[in-house]
């Protein structure tokens, strides 16, 4: 099979993760046979359904004639016979129990047509076991979606031991196609990638407090603030469901060994119903108390050495049994956790050598198996790290949040590449711009910069406040911040080439100050834009707060600052920010156009052009002063020869900065 001949999907489940990944198969224009046991609970599912893409079409996501089409598509059913019976994909989100799934599949392995593969939403159970249960162990998979299906954009696709290539391929295919990020889990293991980094994580915080080594304060302030992850691990634990956690873990120690025993904290707090939000207690109170409330004040270098020696294990643990290179665990946890950084790339930058020396203490004074070091970690420590080596981008320079190509005709391209992020932007970003800057200036190759953002959803959706917060609450360091900032797009505004911004997507606060640094903006007809800084108490401060006002005015800049609204493309264009809006599939070869057109320009005329006109801003008389000595200049260029003589024989005139 392929995925053209996949036409009708089934999903099996009407719950949070059922309906949820119905409505996204639906949204990418398959029809969906939603099913479950009784029709109360299938016609919730579906509810919820026509509730959420009601949300979509109200925040202006998808038009209400797509939303109605959406639902159209969607059939909810009780009866599995005629569910599964015409279908080419199920996708079952039942219960996380094995005896339900395995009656599950035994009734639809006889309904379901021949070719139909079939895959399982599972988050942690053995998919081999589960494949067991069918005659077509061939055609079964794992597509692990993540909570709510219709917001994260990962998909894990699994291979148990019987699965063949050709139905990994095709479901892998099928994930792309709803708009998801697949990453390939090439064996099965409990847990797979995301849980199996995050969950003995958040075991590892439960132990350290069940022990006396620390607080549920510290834990969470070092998760948060000083490693820069979304939640704190016990905040996470929370959100998640602490008896989710817990069955996940018991899983794991059950197939695993005792490395995953659960720690006796959560397991008192499955014990005593205190299961995170969804009861009201948990680690934090959420009905009589104040929630989760992290100090940003409380980290500990014991608590993160601690941790991150856990998690370099768990790594050590995935990529020595073959079951994720170590970019798909990275790729896995950013998308599947939003963390800003992966796992991989967190413990090879702390250094595996004083992580694999504190698991081996504290192995050596617990006697606990989960802090018995992996082999494959001490290899990879007296290596240096679990990445051989990061991939250069140009003359050895390594990036690893942008990427800098070369499209040819003179266009050097920096890819903001954040994806999971929204191309959200960190002082490491900034600092690896700034170097992009500089590599590109020194190329005599390359004449015009092309500014753009990977993926469709975003440009830039702003700083990453989240890599923000992981500094804590330091003005000082904020200050350092915003200077960083200004100096390294002052660079980019500055510098000799032309630049030109395509903007896709969300344009907004810091991403919306980087486009203001280019001198050509041209973006998507679905793109929005705006600087939201003042609804966080903030302002513009990259520099917005000046260049702005220079290119719409100073009335239109403080309307846009001031009210922190959203603007569209069109808009945009009317208040002369936008230089042109274009269709969505037309933005990537516009803005290349764009870009190729100025970079056969006279390259000393445009130099001279921009340090003129920035001159000029706050004085006029400098401004003119500069543009006089530049005319000058550029009378005795062979430029100005070759412009002239193209000129005169109605040619195309090519320029070689002379």
């Amino acid at each position: 099979m392929e995925l053209d001949d996949i036409n009708t999907i089934a999903v099996l489940g009407a719950g949070n993760m059922g309906h949820g990944i119905a409505e996204v198969v639906a949204l990418a224009g398959y029809d969906v046979h939603l099913r479950d046991i009784n029709e109360e609970f299938v016609q919730n599912g579906y509810d919820q359904i026509e509730w959420s893409l009601g949300k979509l079409a109200e925040k202006e996501q998808i038009t209400d004639e797509e939303a109605d089409a959406t639902l159209e598509r969607i059939t909810p059913l009780v009866d599995l016979e005629e569910a599964v019976g015409s279908v080419d994909v199920v996708i079952e989100a039942v219960p996380e129990k094995m005896e339900i799934k395995r009656e599950v599949y035994e009734e639809i392995d006889e309904y379901a047509p021949e070719h139909a593969i079939f895959a399982t939403n599972t988050s942690s159970l053995s998919i081999t076991d589960l494949s067991e249960f069918t005659d077509r162990r061939d055609q079964f998979c794992g597509m692990h979606f993540f909570n709510p299906p219709v917001r994260m954009p990962l998909v894990e696709v699994i291979a148990g031991d019987h699965t063949a290539e050709e139905t990994l391929d095709v479901i892998e295919a099928l994930a792309e196609d709803v708009d998801k990020s697949p990453v390939r889990v090439h064996r099965d293991t409990p847990g797979f990638i995301v849980n199996r980094i995050l969950v003995p994580l958040m075991n590892e915080a439960s132990w350290l407090v069940s022990e006396d080594e620390s607080t549920i304060a510290e834990v969470d302030s070092t998760t948060k603030y000083g490693l820069g992850q979304p939640m704190g691990a016990f905040e996470l634990g929370d959100q998640v469901g602490n008896d989710v956690s817990y069955h996940v873990l018991e899983y794991m120690h059950e197939v695993l060994g005792d490395a995953y025993e659960p720690a006796p904290l959560l397991a008192e707090k499955v014990e005593n119903e205190e299961l995170g939000k969804k009861t009201g207690k948990g680690f934090y109170d959420y009905e009589d108390g104040p929630g989760a409330e992290v100090p940003t004040d409380q980290q500990s270098d014991f608590v993160k050495r601690r941790l991150l020696a856990s998690m370099a294990n768990e790594v050590a643990k995935l990529i020595g049994n073959d079951v994720a290179p170590p970019e798909s665990i990275d790729e896995a946890v950013m998308l599947g956790g939003g963390w800003p950084d992966g796992p991989v790339s967190v413990v090879d930058e702390f250094g595996l050598e004083p992580l694999l020396e504190e698991l081996e203490s504290a192995h050596e004074a617990t006697g606990h198996e989960r802090y018995a070091p992996a082999d494959y970690l001490a290899e990879r420590a007296e290596a240096g790290g679990f990445y051989d080596g990061d991939e250069d981008d140009g003359d050895g320079v390594e990036f690893e949040t942008i990427r800098v190509e070369y499209p040819g005709d003179m266009v050097g391209h920096i890819v903001i590449d954040r994806p999971h992020r929204m191309n959200t932007i960190s002082s490491q970003l900034l600092e690896e711009l700034s170097e992009a800057v500089d590599l590109l200036e020194d190329d005599d190759g390359v004449r015009a910069i092309l500014l753009t953002g990977e993926g469709e959803k975003a440009f830039s959706a702003g700083a990453d406040v989240q890599s923000m917060a992981a500094g804590g609450a330091d003005p000082l360091g904020a200050v350092d911040l915003s200077k960083q900032g200004q100096d390294t797009f002052g660079k980019l505004e500055a510098c000799d080439m032309p630049v030109v911004a395509g903007i896709d997507g969300y344009c907004l606060g810091g991403g919306m100050e980087l486009a203001t640094c280019a001198d050509i903006r041209i973006a998507s007809e679905r793109s929005e834009l705006g600087q939201p800084e003042l609804n966080l108490g903030l302002i513009p401060g990259w520099g917005g707060t000046q260049r702005l006002s220079h290119i719409v005015g100073e009335g239109r800049a403080k309307e846009i600052i001031l009210t922190a609204d959203r603007y569209d493309a069109e808009a945009m264009a009317d208040y002369g920010f936008v230089n042109e809006v274009v269709g969505n599939d037309e933005l990537p070869e516009a803005a290349l156009e764009m870009a190729t057109k100025l970079a056969g320009g006279p390259p000393i005329a445009q130099r001279f052009t921009k340090t003129a006109m920035l001159a000029g801003r706050d004085d006029t008389d400098a401004g003119l002063e500069l543009e006089a000595a530049a005319f000058g200049h550029l009378m005795a260029t062979d430029d100005l020869m070759t412009g002239i003589t193209a000129f005169m024989s109605d040619d195309d005139p090519e320029f070689e900065g002379k």
